[in-house]
């Protein structure tokens, strides 16, 4: 299939899943556009995957503000660029107990994993539904399958993300359009760096973390097939099972447990 000149747009593009996932559309012959806060980053990334043979547009947005979100998308217009992918990748979570946690870092977080994503998708939505075609991945995550102690509100952001994602998928079901949602679980990447979660029972063993590689590939794979959802991993299939036959409360309990500081008993 001739994909010149089809765009795929990744937000979170320079590192972790947003990286891997840029580099499975630029193997398969997509131009990209790469969205991060870094341009040094995104430059770097940009050379690797124009070895491809690609168009690499690189864009250095700050998501956790409304502004950059619309200038994103507004400025591909001007440049008559319509991408035919949306990847909404950039996420933060974090850690701790929420009646401890910095509420202006929670803000962000809201603003970044939820605000930013259903702005992004709204406008390419409105310039994709002519044209009848398009296909949406949404980074869920299996956090969304249950309450989250110790990461309350990074849970409560993807839970949105889910439900959003399948409701508005069921209103797209006519339009040639798509939405894919990707459900990893604990991934190697700088996410638990960033959420200071260093501290986690969660990372007692980092053998037991997902490859952004392997999540990457399960989510473009199911994107292109116009699954509803895939859920990385078997480790993670057999988690989100057991969470669906627990009540809310025992779930919460059980992710309590996981989550909590290592040198708490």
């Amino acid at each position: 299939m001739d994909r010149k000149n089809q765009y795929a747009l990744i937000t979170g593009a320079s590192s972790g899943i947003g990286y891997e996932l840029s580099k499975q559309f630029a193997k398969n012959g997509y131009d990209l556009v790469m969205v991060a806060r870094n341009h040094d980053e995104l430059k770097a990334k940009a050379d690797e995957f124009k070895s491809y043979g690609i168009n690499v547009i690189t864009m250095a947005k700050n998501l956790f503000t409304q502004d950059d979100v619309y200038s994103l998308y507004s400025e591909l217009q001007l440049n008559g660029i319509s991408p035919e992918i949306l990847v909404n990748d950039a996420g933060q979570g974090l850690y701790g107990k929420f009646q401890d946690t910095d509420i202006h870092r929670e803000v962000d977080i809201v603003n970044l994993n939820i605000v930013s994503v259903i702005i992004l998708t709204k406008l390419f939505l409105k310039d994709r539904l002519s044209k009848g075609s398009g296909k949406i991945l949404n980074l869920a995550s299996i956090a969304s399958k249950s309450p989250g102690p110790w990461h309350s509100v990074y849970h409560g952001t993807k839970a949105f993300i889910l439900s959003w994602s399948e409701a508005i998928r069921e209103e797209l079901k006519d339009s040639g359009i798509t939405v894919t949602a990707l459900l990893p679980g604990p991934t190697d990447t700088d996410f638990f760096n960033k959420a200071d979660m260093n501290e986690s029972k969660i990372l007692d063993d980092k053998d037991n973390l997902s490859s952004p590689e392997e999540v990457a590939i399960d989510g473009y794979n199911a994107l292109m097939n116009g699954d509803d959802k895939v859920i990385s991993g078997l480790k993670n299939k057999v988690n989100v099972a057991m969470s669906n036959m627990s009540t809310d409360s025992m779930a919460a309990h059980n992710m309590s447990e996981m989550q909590k500081p290592k040198d708490e008993n």
